[in-house]
């Protein structure tokens, strides 16, 4: 199966990347991969064998979907490994720079788009994360 990573550089500290990753209060405000599609619903039960459900919708309300998996593996502020709720393999990796955080995630390709495309929609996502994070650091 084919897989697609992307990462992105943070200038912020591990622990404030982890806590904006991981705490519904904060990914309802940067999940999402374009400006006309919006997080509205962000639940987490951040445990190994505990699930995640995120509901991506537009903001025409003209399609909605919950985003949802479960926690394999967790090793706070380095790495999540996680099952989608579609059986598809995702892992998140964090690590801590002079300069910040590296972000970088490897997921299972889907086989309904393009990689490209898939590609380039985790990577906007990672984008939106990256501004909301380092416009909130202290």
């Amino acid at each position: 199966m084919n897989s697609i990573t992307v990462e992105i550089k943070i200038q912020a500290s591990i622990s404030h990347v982890w806590e904006y990753w991981t705490l519904p209060e904060h990914i309802t405000k940067w999940n999402f991969a374009s400006w006309d599609w919006h997080c509205p619903e962000a639940t987490i039960n951040l445990t190994e064998g505990g699930e995640f459900h995120f509901t991506m919708a537009a903001k025409d309300s003209s399609a909605s979907f919950d985003f949802w998996g479960t926690y394999v593996n967790i090793e706070k502020e380095k790495h999540l490994e996680i099952l989608l709720g579609d059986g598809r393999k995702m892992s998140a990796f964090f690590e801590s720079t002079e300069n910040g955080t590296n972000v970088r995630e490897v997921f299972e390709a889907e086989k309904e788009n393009s990689l490209e495309l898939q590609k380039t929609g985790w990577q906007m996502i990672l984008e939106n994360f990256k501004k909301y994070a380092e416009t909130q650091a202290v």
